[in-house]
């Protein structure tokens, strides 16, 4: 098979680059910001067709950057090292979001926490639940995923909840999750645990601050909502 004509010899991939340094990342579409991406990951060949394909596919740059692995692989010409690239971005912008969150109290930092989470976990393709163990400053002392589920369930256990923020010398605890339907409404199970959570964690001085659903439509957060 013939190999894909080297669209550098045209200047395209130059003009691209040239136009992100001087106009930033507003003057480009969601599609030429993957195709700046993919350049890493083919450094020959035309990755526009690519780049719409995955616009087409998912709807925009950050569903696409943020898409499972399984469903990236699922798209033609979409290779290892094109993923890693994807998923690469996806992860420096996680833990650039986290970084701040980790030298000052959770609670006054609400807006950059929910921004954290949503790219965290709101674009995966099952419920994972993470518990962030607090001091009593309410400063973050660990971020940890307690549990991996279906696309519509994930087991919490209290007890390992409670267990692990006392080994940890947490004070406090908020738990997160996500909805992979894209719906941040509750369910009644979502409601039953954390209502147990919050009884076993009181019982041993620990203070549930909230429990935070986070979706590709929004997200829900049960102290406001009343749920507890």
């Amino acid at each position: 098979m013939a190999e894909p004509p080297d669209d550098d010899r045209s200047g395209h991939r130059a003009r691209l680059r040239r136009r992100f340094l001087t106009a930033g990342a507003e003057a480009l579409a969601d599609y030429e910001l993957l195709e700046l991406m993919l350049f890493q990951a083919r450094p020959r060949g035309d990755v526009k067709p690519l780049a719409k394909r995955l616009i087409a596919r998912f709807g925009s740059f950050a569903a696409a950057v943020g898409a499972p692995v399984d469903a990236l692989a699922g798209i033609d010409g979409m290779g290892e090292a094109s993923i890693v690239a994807l998923k690469t971005a996806q992860a420096a912008a996680t833990r650039l979001l986290g970084e701040p969150l980790r030298d000052r109290p959770l609670l006054s930092s609400w807006s950059q926490l929910l921004d954290y989470c949503r790219v965290a976990m709101a674009g995966l393709a099952v419920e994972e639940v993470r518990v962030l163990y607090l001091d009593r400053k309410n400063r973050l002392v660990a971020d940890e995923r307690q549990g991996r589920g279906t696309v519509d369930h994930t087991p919490l256990y209290p007890r390992e909840v409670v267990k692990r923020a006392l080994e940890l010398g947490a004070s406090a605890l908020i738990v997160v999750h996500n909805h992979p339907s894209g719906d941040p409404t509750p369910s009644q199970a979502d409601i039953a645990m954390t209502r147990q959570l919050a009884e076993a964690a009181a019982a041993l001085g620990l203070v549930l601050h909230d429990h935070l659903i986070v979706a590709r439509g929004g997200h829900t957060s049960f102290r406001a909502a009343g749920l507890l």
